[in-house]
């Protein structure tokens, strides 16, 4: 494990604290998405299929850290768009810090080489690089070139500095075990303390739809490449649980835990989950309180069918982790199983037709942004807080 005690500790606690109090459900990571703008148009990502007018908004420093404390989870996953483009972003981590939360900056690197002095090294702080491959590999998948070349070079710049870099890694199904071992086998030359890994998410608005695993596909992929770091013993570093990545081998049969990684973004507290927009919620309680959790899922939503991806799953092994800590630490001796049966898949029968409702949710974002707010407080005054890029954020996000 790669995972700093003092962050096992801290999520220990705080899990066993929610066990005491007798809550079944509660988070364990924020997802705070501050814009969607980014500097790369990846064909797997459904998170920029917006109007300019939407790209061009923030989640202000206030609204940040307000969502942080009415969460309470004790890990902050800051995602994107690309975090760095938020001019302000050095002041939310640095708030987040403070407050003893820990905080995992996801980026692509094309801007943290030189955005690095506006951070300070601490075990609470984790850069969290996107590569999705070598060379070839990832620039391919970021639809750029020299991104890896650059991405590499802030990375070793970050690790010699002192401050917590792991790298994040999306499998598609192009992913080929012999490549990715390979990947995996340079990763761990770079310093870094772990890879987190996952297969990546059929977004509806992704520009490329055939890159996507199936659930079988997954379990074939990951036993595959763990067979090859078995027998090798090549000495990859994960920063997850060995639960999630039995599961990710099809040894499990887990159900995700939705309300785990509660998104925050500009449209608000996003229902039911980071990967799936189906409706905004006004506050944290509310999104806890009045979602239809049960209606989403493998085997209970259409959109939900293949998903494996870790920030739904990787709560369930949390959980399962702490109920049976012997399993987990059997797995983590021994290593993932890749020889023996599946667990059983999850049926897929019954699962409930999905929704397309994107395009409504942006049109009426779109009335709040044209709606003129008023003195009295009219309806359009609700996203005064939420303030387009200045000219600053959008020169660095074109040199980027």
């Amino acid at each position: 494990m790669a995972v700093p005690l003092i962050q096992q500790a801290r999520v220990g606690a705080y899990i066993l604290k929610q066990k005491l109090k007798g809550n079944k459900r509660y988070p364990l990571v924020l997802m705070l998405e501050p814009l969607f703008r980014c500097n790369l148009a990846c064909p797997g990502c459904g998170k920029i299929d917006y109007p300019k007018p939407i790209l061009d908004q923030r989640l202000s420093v206030e609204e940040c850290l307000e969502a942080v404390d009415e969460c309470g989870a004790p890990i902050v996953s800051i995602p994107g768009g690309e975090p760095l483009i938020h001019r302000e972003m050095d002041q939310i981590v640095k708030a987040i810090v403070d407050r003893k939360k820990f905080v995992y900056l996801c980026t692509n690197a094309l801007l943290l080489k030189k955005k690095l002095d506006l951070f300070e090294p601490s075990p609470y702080l984790t850069f969290s690089v996107h590569l999705d491959g070598l060379k070839e590999e990832h620039d391919k998948a970021v639809d750029q070139e020299g991104v890896f070349d650059k991405a590499v070079e802030a990375i070793r710049e970050a690790v010699a500095r002192g401050f917590r870099v792991t790298v994040n890694c999306t499998l598609f199904n192009n992913a080929e075990p012999d490549k990715v071992a390979e990947f995996f086998d340079f990763v761990m030359t770079l310093g870094v303390e772990s890879i987190t890994v996952s297969p990546g998410y059929a977004y509806e608005r992704a520009p490329a739809q055939d890159h996507f695993l199936s659930r079988r596909q997954t379990k074939t992929l990951f036993r595959d490449l763990f067979r090859l770091g078995k027998s090798n013993g090549r000495g990859w570093i994960f920063n997850q649980s060995s639960l999630y990545l039995d599961f990710l081998a099809g040894n499990q049969e887990y159900s995700c835990t939705p309300w785990g990684n509660p998104t925050r973004n500009i449209f608000g507290w996003q229902r039911p989950c980071y990967l799936i927009g189906e409706g905004f919620a006004k506050s944290f309680k509310e999104l806890m309180e009045t979602t239809d959790w049960d209606s989403y899922g493998t085997g209970k939503y259409e959109k939900c069918a293949n998903c494996m991806v870790h920030c739904g799953f990787e709560p369930t092994a949390v959980s399962d982790t702490v109920a049976n800590p012997f399993k987990a630490l059997k797995v983590w001796l021994k290593g993932v199983e890749t020889e023996k049966p599946m667990a059983p898949e999850i049926s897929l029968d019954n699962q409930r037709p999905a929704a397309y409702v994107f395009d409504r949710h942006v049109d009426e974002f779109m009335a709040e942004i044209h709606e003129p707010a008023n003195e009295a407080g009219a309806p359009g005054a609700k996203k005064a807080s939420v303030t387009l890029l200045d000219k600053t954020e959008t020169q660095e996000r074109r040199a980027g």
